[in-house]
């Protein structure tokens, strides 16, 4: 398994190509860029607490494949407590960041595919299951980091990707040979892109037969060539470039440095191709991903919403309040409201099945309704933090005029709290309210693992409304086959 230290050595082998605010970045230089390098930070968390004794039974596990020691973010589920030790995992890593450490994207489309081209290959008699096992042992083999890029940009939205003025709004091939594939077009909101090893590509909806060149899944270095990144901007992420009080959380900054991936016909080998053309499965392998990567929230917005939490006590404490009965009513109840997400996400790996793979797959109707919960609720524990934080937290003056020689006394002064208390210690924490439940952060709650009308479509389809009626005309003795509503 990697270091730390090993992953970050790592990054600068690549010859990756990024723009940033319409700039080409130096390749080797992409990590250490301000926007940049807090992500590296979170990332490689991923990586020192797997080497740590006191996370080891989260973070690691044994491979199916191979026996031996790995990394959780490269494992299959093997079992329901390999889904809750995910779980688990992703608050402890939250807790520790407050922020995104960007592989679940990739550990979610790496057990989708694992299954989906199982299922293909028994139906079709393909061999993606096989070539897709060996990319696994070598990301394994590895301890790889893997950007699942499975949002195409989509162009008109009322028209299908074959029915696109531009075909390249959705990813699709455009070329195949004895060699392999070539493919064009773009990945969107790419989690964590630009410090990853891999990219797997997976179609972005259930394709119909019209589409088929773009029902592709396929894996491909995130330098490999035609591809380029152009990384996304975040809230106030100009203060990135001065001094890290305004920046909130300094070490491990906001959310996970997103970036649209322009694929401009890039060469895919067939042994990594792992779909081309089976529309037949696009639509299986899209809710799967899409099941699994909501699985995720109430264990990583449960974590990040640990420390809210814990930064609206503080700036109570601070300010000379933190003792009255509001406050700790308002605690509680973004307290009462973390719990309930985790519970979501605990409860759909509970209820977990094995596929025909022997890969588990989570339960898709409470993974649904626990990242709906999302949408919702993580509104409400930042609109207590931001009550409780009070006006100071959006208005309060620079780093730079608090160490300033002429008018950073009067900063220090009148922005003290308690007595006792360093006015910069309380302006910190009233940064890390501000950065964590502003604008990108509360956008990625939002849509993350897909808005909200996506979850609405899957837990109306998987809720069974039909059997509800059968209940209730049951217990009220009514004969439904006589009461047919036309």
């Amino acid at each position: 398994m990697k270091t730390a230290r090993d992953y970050i050595d790592s990054l600068r082998e690549r010859k990756i190509k990024v723009y940033i605010k319409g700039e080409l970045i130096d390749s080797d230089k992409v990590i250490d860029h301000p926007f940049i390098k807090g992500h590296v930070n979170a990332a490689s968390m991923t990586y020192s607490m797997a080497n740590s004794p006191k996370y080891e039974d989260l973070m690691t596990v044994k491979s199916h494949l191979t026996g031996k020691k790995i990394n959780r973010f490269t494992h299959i589920h093997q079992s329901t407590e390999d889904l809750l030790n995910k779980v688990k995992m992703l608050r402890t890593i939250s807790q520790q960041t407050g922020t995104c450490y960007q592989r679940c994207v990739g550990f979610d489309a790496m057990n989708t595919t694992y299954s989906v081209t199982y299922d293909m290959d028994q139906k079709l008699g393909t061999d993606y299951h096989e070539r897709f096992k060996k990319f696994l042992l070598y990301v394994q083999e590895n301890d790889l980091m893997v950007a699942g890029a499975m949002t195409d940009p989509k162009g008109d939205r009322s028209l299908r990707p074959s029915q696109q003025a531009d075909p390249d709004m959705f990813v699709h091939v455009v070329e195949k040979n004895d060699k392999g594939i070539v493919i064009r077009g773009a990945k969107a909101h790419m989690t964590g892109m630009v410090n990853s090893h891999e990219m797997l590509i997976m179609p972005t909806m259930g394709m119909k037969e019209d589409d088929a060149d773009y029902a592709v899944c396929c894996a491909l270095p995130v330098d490999a060539p035609g591809v380029l990144h152009i990384f996304g901007r975040q809230t106030n992420d100009d203060r990135k470039m001065e001094g890290d009080i305004d920046q909130g959380n300094a070490k491990f900054g906001i959310v996970g440095g997103e970036s649209l991936t322009i694929l401009n016909d890039v060469f895919v080998p067939w042994e990594r191709v792992f779909m081309c053309g089976e529309y037949q499965f696009s639509g299986l392998l899209v809710e799967r991903f899409a099941c699994y990567h909501r699985q995720n929230y109430g264990g990583c917005k449960g974590g990040v919403s640990d420390v809210v939490i814990g930064a609206a006590a503080l700036m109570a404490d601070f300010s000379g309040y933190g003792k009255a009965g509001h406050i700790k009513e308002k605690l509680n109840e973004m307290i009462h409201l973390t719990e309930t997400l985790y519970a979501c996400s605990l409860a759909c790996s509970c209820q977990g099945t094995a596929t025909a793979s022997g890969a588990y797959f989570v339960d898709p109707l409470l993974a649904n309704v626990g990242k709906h919960n999302v949408t919702k609720l993580i509104y409400d524990i930042d609109r207590l933090a931001q009550d409780i934080g009070g006006g100071i937290i959006a208005t309060m003056p620079s780093e730079s005029d608090l160490k300033h020689p002429e008018i950073g006394q009067y900063v220090d002064k009148y922005l003290r709290g308690v007595a006792s208390v360093p006015t910069e210690d309380r302006m910190r924490i009233g940064r890390l309210i501000e950065n964590m439940t502003g604008g990108t952060a509360l956008v990625e709650s939002m849509h993350g693992a897909g808005s909200p009308q996506a979850q609405k479509v899957m837990y109306s389809k998987l809720a069974n409304l039909e059997q509800k009626k059968e209940f209730a005309a049951h217990l009220a003795g009514v004969h439904l086959n006589k009461n047919e509503v036309k």
